[in-house]
């Protein structure tokens, strides 16, 4: 994978980047507030030794910046801690006062300074007054000879003295760190997340998992809940507009041999197929082709009740030989749109599709109408959309952004191959638009809208309200055999 996939696994969750920034901004404050304040004393020595001569100051000054770098280890000792610890004002123990003392030195210098840090800051400061009189005569206990006097002076040349604020918490700078550390931890997670989650996420990846183009993407529309159908005010929303685009797209698929009867399924249950089934027979309509939609879903009918149809009789009678298509046909409104459905519920689906009446009458609808569209099951269910898809000319697969696992339509596209079907493309169904593509197109609706008035709206209301049964539908198509 390269760096633009691991952008988009961030930018498609950019909710847990954000979530877990906010966290930890959250847990940074709530921390800083809690936490006692400390403040830091300090006092600083100067280390020196009697000299005479240019030579001679140059080789001390070389020997006590050496001898300083012992002083620190020995400002950290416990003889002085003891020591220091003494004082009953204090009422501190040893290694409390070590845990509290630090020294640092100046690189080049002969200069030591001693830290105290402490939650109280008198406490500090008199722990700082102790050591700037316990070290130097530490030191001149150590550096004098049984017989002489001693070689090194140590003098306070600052301090002891405390800071007016506290050295720690502060807010500002626990929030950038906080701030930070969320960023990364949660960039971190928005790509492990993107690379455990198999579930479709754009066109790209169904085409690549199908091997067969990306012939549309539907876009998302809460109100294709209660109005699945893209006719009256529907017609002319994106929805519409993304199924007239798959209609031109799917038409020009091959031109030399363009696809009649075409097979509508999915992987799974669910994914809108037969949603997209009768819109996409609706548009076609709509371009004046005489379309013959066909409900081969046998086990979960749903076409007759999109469409406000009877399903009582339909494609099983007729594969069973009780009717004659022409006697159960219905046409929808009042365009050159034929609804077979599907009938009563066989007991084997499979059988009655795959039987040598389904490719007879596959036959006789191909002479009957312009294109004929069949909603079959899904194929990772049951074996019936493939049985329909090998008598078709080819099959159009639908799956759901963010539903549909890659595995999945790899799966259900694999079934369709072993059976040498010809895949026409695949759909996205319910996809994200970006927001921008969404505004250009209801900008350019808007402006249509203000100079003409559309004619299709008035005739798909009229349309829709309008459903007649067998009986005209016979007399539309005389060549439907009665």
């Amino acid at each position: 994978m390269d760096l633009r996939t691991y952008l988009q696994f961030v930018r498609r969750q950019w909710w847990i980047v954000l979530v877990t920034v906010l966290l930890a901004l959250g847990a940074a404050g709530w921390l800083t507030v809690r936490a006692e304040p400390r403040y830091v004393a300090s006092v600083t020595f100067f280390v020196t030794t009697p000299t005479q001569g240019v030579t001679d100051a140059y080789q001390g000054n070389l020997w006590l910046q050496q001898r300083v770098k012992s002083y620190a280890d020995l400002l950290r000792s416990d003889r002085l801690a003891r020591t220091v610890a003494a004082d009953p004002v204090l009422r501190l123990t040893p290694q409390q006062v070590q845990d509290r003392l630090d020294a640092n030195l100046q690189n080049g210098t002969v200069l030591l300074e001693a830290t105290i840090t402490d939650t109280d800051r008198n406490r500090a400061l008199r722990v700082a007054e102790a050591v700037s009189v316990k070290f130097a005569d530490l030191v001149k206990t150590v550096e004098t000879p049984p017989e002489g006097r001693s070689s090194i002076k140590m003098e306070v040349v600052s301090g002891p003295g405390v800071g007016v604020n506290p050295v720690s918490p502060r807010m500002d700078r626990n929030l950038l760190l906080g701030g930070l550390l969320g960023l990364l931890a949660g960039i971190g997670l928005a790509v492990l997340r993107g690379l455990v989650d198999t579930r479709l996420r754009d066109g790209d990846t169904l085409q690549r998992a199908t091997g067969s183009p990306l012939l549309g993407e539907i876009p998302f529309d809460a109100v294709a809940r209660t109005a699945p159908l893209v006719v009256g005010d529907a017609a002319t929303s994106a929805r519409a507009e993304a199924v007239r685009k798959l209609r031109t797209n799917l038409r020009f698929v091959d031109v030399h041999e363009p696809a009649r009867i075409i097979a509508v399924t999915s992987a799974l249950q669910g994914e809108g197929k037969t949603t997209l089934s009768c819109n996409l027979a609706i548009t076609l309509a709509e371009a004046g082709w005489r379309v013959l939609l066909v409900d081969a879903d046998l086990r979960r009918p749903r076409v007759a009740e999109y469409l406000g149809l009877e399903r009582g009789v339909g494609l099983t009678d007729v594969l069973l030989g009780d009717v004659e298509v022409g006697d159960v046909v219905q046409r929808w409104g009042d365009r050159s749109m034929l609804v077979l459905p599907s009938g009563s519920n066989p007991p084997n689906p499979s059988e009655l599709l795959g039987s040598k009446a389904m490719a007879d009458l596959l036959l006789t609808l191909r002479e009957s109408a312009d294109i004929v569209i069949i909603d079959t099951a899904p194929l990772l269910a049951v074996t019936d959309g493939v049985v329909v898809a090998v008598q078709a000319d080819g099959a159009l697969m639908v799956s759901q952004q963010g539903r549909t696992s890659r595995n999945q339509v790899a799966r259900a596209a694999k079934a369709l191959h072993s059976v040498s079907v010809r895949t026409l493309g695949c759909v996205l169904n319910m996809a994200r638009v970006a927001k921008a593509d969404a505004y250009q197109y209801e900008a350019y609706r808007v402006a249509a809208d203000r100079r003409n008035v559309p004619a299709d709206r008035a005739t798909a209301r009229h349309g829709a309200s309008h459903r007649s049964g067998a009986g005209q539908a016979a007399q539309e198509l005389t060549r439907l055999p009665r």
